[in-house]
């Protein structure tokens, strides 16, 4: 079983930004990521995780999201958030909460899936092969609900397998890969952290601590993780990053700030990370 497990989770252009600054951060800090034996990404986390993971420096991440290179602009309305609400929100039971998501995002009018394809195939860049060392990518298949885990043995591209990680229902259509339709791997837990089971040390950077909806929030999963026996640290944003990034995750012109203030988190964050990382 692998022995360390980074895990980066969903958060729109907002959230990825902040999450940017925080590996930026850790980085700089001399904190090992590339030490990691498996890195696990949804949404935006499976976006910079697979470039962080193909090469690309942390600080170029950070550094593009300062300058609004990696800005990416969702077409996000008040009706589609209230769509979304009322999908998500409509049953106390997480499997009839994700079915009616998924009901509502493959009858939702969006865009054509190509959207989706060029918005990630531009963030990803000349990540296009799946890295040497283990990726998994999660998304939600919209007409059952079930969590999959993309790696280089799925039989689908990388940009396949983002695409389909960051179709965010009622926004974007669920994206069609291996003749299944997806949608966004956060849409029932921003983490998926039970997919770094088995690992005995885990970092777990989440720019939202929740999915909309009644599923486990990240801190429950990752004390199940504890329970197990993991060494798990989880980093959510704190009062000052809540505060940079705002309630909108899809404000791009929150992003420089977010990145900034992820990046001034990390540091405060680096000795309780490097002890349970590198100890």
């Amino acid at each position: 079983m692998p022995d360390k497990a980074l895990v980066l989770g969903g958060g729109g252009p907002v959230g990825g930004a902040w999450l940017t600054g925080m590996l930026a951060g850790l980085t700089e800090a001399g904190v090992a990521l590339d030490a990691a034996d498996v890195l696990i990404g949804a949404s935006a986390g499976a976006v910079f995780g697979a470039r962080l993971r193909c090469g690309t420096p942390a600080a170029e991440l950070y550094e593009r999201q300062l300058s609004g290179a990696d800005a990416v602009r969702l077409p996000v309305t008040a009706r589609m958030t209230a769509r979304y609400l009322w999908a998500a929100l409509g049953s106390r039971d997480p499997g009839r909460s994700v079915a009616r998501l998924g009901r509502t995002a493959l009858r939702a009018r969006t865009g054509p899936e190509s959207d989706v394809f060029d918005t990630v195939g531009r963030l990803l860049g000349e990540a296009r092969d799946w890295p040497e060392r283990e990726l998994r990518v999660t998304a939600v298949d919209a007409r059952t609900g079930e969590v999959e885990a993309f790696g280089a043995r799925s039989g689908v591209t990388l940009l396949e397998a983002v695409a389909a990680s960051c179709a965010v229902p009622v926004v974007w259509p669920p994206v069609t890969v291996a003749d299944r339709r997806w949608m966004d791997g956060g849409s029932r837990s921003t983490a998926n952290l039970p997919l770094a089971r088995g690992s005995r040390r885990v970092l777990a950077v989440v720019p939202i601590p929740r999915a909309v909806g009644p599923h486990p929030s990240a801190s429950e999963e990752a004390a199940r993780l504890t329970g197990d026996g993991a060494r798990v640290v989880l980093l959510c944003p704190d009062e000052d990053a809540r505060r940079a990034m705002g309630r909108d995750m899809a404000d791009t012109a929150r992003g420089p700030a977010a990145a900034r203030a992820g990046y001034e988190q990390a540091l405060r964050a680096v000795a309780e990370v490097a002890d349970a990382w590198d100890h």
